[in-house]
C-alpha cells in the first residue's frame, strides 16, 4: 500500500511540475507565434498559393499539425496546473476518485496524475 508523500518529495514534485508548466507555456506560444506567422504570410500577395496546388496542401497540414500540438501542449498545461493547485490544498498524491494514496512510482511517470492505478484503468 503507498504512503502519504513526505514534503520533501512534495517540494520535489512541485519544482518539476513548476519546470513543465514553464516548458508548455513556453511551447504554445512559440506555436501560436509561428501559426500567426503563417497565417499573415498565406495571405499575404506575394505567398498566396493556389488552394488545390501541393504547396496549399502542405501548409494546410503544417497549420493543422501546430495546432494539434498547441492542443496537446494546452492540455498538459491544464493537469500540470491542477496538480499544482492540488499540492496548495495539500492534495496532492491522493487519489481524486477513491481518496487513496497515489503511489510515488506512478507519479514519477505522470506528475500530475490525479488518480491511482486502478482508478485510472476503470475509466
Amino acid at each position: 500500500m503507498a504512503r502519504s508523500l513526505a514534503t520533501s518529495t512534495v517540494v520535489r514534485f512541485r519544482r518539476l511540475l513548476e519546470a513543465e508548466q514553464q516548458r508548455l507555456s513556453e511551447i504554445i506560444l512559440e506555436h501560436e507565434s509561428a501559426r500567426e506567422e503563417a497565417r499573415l504570410a498565406e495571405s499575404s500577395a506575394e505567398r498566396s498559393p493556389d488552394p488545390a496546388s501541393a504547396e496549399a496542401g502542405s501548409m494546410a497540414f503544417e497549420y493543422e499539425k501546430e495546432i494539434s500540438i498547441e492542443r496537446n501542449s494546452a492540455d498538459l498545461l491544464h493537469k500540470v496546473e491542477h496538480a499544482l493547485l492540488r499540492i496548495d490544498r495539500k492534495q496532492y498524491g491522493k487519489c481524486e476518485t477513491c481518496g487513496r494514496d497515489i503511489p510515488v512510482a506512478r507519479l514519477e511517470v505522470l506528475p500530475y496524475a490525479t488518480q491511482c492505478v486502478s482508478c485510472a484503468s476503470r475509466n
